[in-house]
């Protein structure tokens, strides 16, 4: 299977997606369920406008290297500092006919083919949106990192519950989802999450590393620190809680210069090639998570189609690298990009 061909038979299995040549939020806007972000869809659009305003500075009067895509996320190490980003309800929203069982175990699978790792995702039903995720990466000896909405104690220990005594590589909450709707209003509801919540929770998963995603602001990135959470992902959840807010590219520098060393920084909202995940390392991440075009690459083929993506992006990371002058991973800084 090609490139091509994977996003060809993407189309015909995911009418929801018009698989734009670019992934940008204009065609989509508002269309939830469906790809488009809230509202208007400015912030899922601002997302992909914004990374556009950062531009890589050219520099291939270097010493002749061999380049090296590597990096490493809690000690695991990966080919590249990419990451799938947690997506449930695959059918919903993107109208595949592909249950959350066979789209997880493409993205586990495809990921861990590429050389790193998938988020999974969560909902509503516990047993079809959290667990069938979570037997994926079970069943790949815990090399996957599940992740559980802001539910209200109840509901966190409930999910909890599904791994205890497994191996799993760490724990992600997407603290963004307080605000959904139809999530608030459940038996089981979403609320706002404190420091102590958080602190709780690392706790009652056996203090495996805790990720928290939807950081927005530096004040944020500290509460996530005092909670003793390891990792946090600037994310807006991909322009799908809240019109009208900031695009992550745009708060990843300030959040980066107050909390870099403290505590690591994943980043998502937009990022479709490698240049953008070259841009999101040097303005100070230390990986990227993608979500809408590597689940359209499990939709069009599988873990094939996944993997095929990845080394793609790999690929383009590899090449910009090489045109700046960067060797490693490590020598990607600020001084390697202009922000218009």
């Amino acid at each position: 299977m090609t490139l091509e061909e994977m996003l060809q038979e993407a189309k015909r299995k995911a009418p929801k997606c018009r698989v734009c040549p670019v992934c940008n939020g204009l065609a989509c806007k508002g269309e939830i369920p469906g790809l488009g972000g809230k509202g208007s869809g400015s912030t899922f659009i601002r997302n992909v406008e914004k990374l556009k305003s950062v531009r890589i500075q050219m520099d291939v009067l270097v010493e002749n290297k061999e380049i090296d895509t590597t990096s490493a996320l809690f000690g695991h190490p990966v080919a590249l500092p990419v990451y799938c980003a947690p997506v449930a309800g695959i059918k919903n929203n993107y109208g595949a006919e592909m249950g959350e069982e066979e789209y997880n175990k493409a993205t586990v699978e495809g990921c861990l083919e590429a050389g790193t790792l998938a988020f999974t995702g969560d909902g509503i039903d516990i047993d079809n949106l959290f667990a069938k995720p979570l037997q994926a990466v079970l069943d790949h000896e815990g090399m996957g990192i599940p992740t559980i909405k802001p539910w209200c104690e109840e509901g966190v220990q409930a999910r909890i519950d599904r791994f205890k005594g497994q191996k799993v590589l760490a724990l992600a909450t997407d603290v963004d989802a307080a605000g959904l709707v139809l999530l608030r209003k459940g038996t089981t509801p979403v609320v706002n999450k404190s420091v102590a919540d958080l602190t709780k929770m690392k706790v009652m998963a056996g203090g495996i590393p805790l990720i928290v995603k939807g950081v927005l602001t530096v004040e944020g990135a500290r509460k996530c620190v005092a909670a003793g959470a390891d990792a946090i992902v600037v994310s807006n959840h991909g322009g799908r809680v809240l019109d009208d807010a900031l695009s992550t590219i745009e708060v990843l520098p300030e959040i980066a210069a107050a909390v870099k060393g403290q505590i690591t920084i994943l980043v998502d909202g937009g990022f479709r090639t490698g240049l953008d995940v070259f841009k999101a390392l040097a303005l100070g991440a230390d990986g990227v998570l993608i979500g809408r075009p590597l689940a359209l690459a499990a939709v069009g083929g599988g873990k094939d189609g996944v993997r095929l993506a990845l080394d793609k992006l790999r690929g383009e990371l590899r090449e910009t690298m090489i045109m700046s002058g960067c060797s490693t991973i490590a020598e990607i800084t600020r001084d390697h990009v202009h922000v218009d």
